[in-house]
């Protein structure tokens, strides 16, 4: 090290600290790519459910009423809101993903304006497809 005193005066500043989470608030875009990787691989799990769901079908009337029985518990149909929830974040997260890939919507205040809104578009897709799921149940 260097025995001059600007240096010296450097070395005894204190240096900062690496951004913490609770000193750093990650951008609303940071945020989405990263539940756009989680729900694909939820997406993984739920594809079992399904799969589940077909090969009961094709099995037996008392396990295709099994399953249908556990599908319908309130685990069960928390679950299945929950895959329909990722499936719709991810449907919307690729569509984001198109859109940046022209080019357009990078700037950074529009960029977040896209993240909300596939936030946003998700939940409500979610519900109107449960919603439309009941009313259709009901008639």
């Amino acid at each position: 090290m260097s025995k001059s005193p600007a240096t010296r005066e450097f070395a005894r500043r204190e240096r900062p600290l690496s951004p913490h989470l609770t000193i750093y608030r990650p951008p609303i875009t940071m945020t989405m790519s990263i539940i756009h990787r989680i729900t694909g691989g939820a997406l993984y799990f739920g594809t079992l459910l399904v799969a589940v769901w077909l090969m009961a079908a094709a099995s037996s009337q008392a396990t295709f009423d099994w399953v249908n029985w556990a599908f319908g518990t309130w685990l069960g149909r928390l679950i299945l809101f929950g895959y329909t929830w990722a499936l719709m974040h991810h449907m919307l997260g690729g569509v984001r993903h198109l859109v940046w890939d022209t080019g357009a919507g990078l700037e950074k205040h529009t960029a977040s304006k896209i993240a909300w809104a596939t936030l946003v578009g998700s939940v409500l897709l979610t519900l109107l497809i449960w919603i439309a799921g009941y009313m259709a149940r009901g008639a």
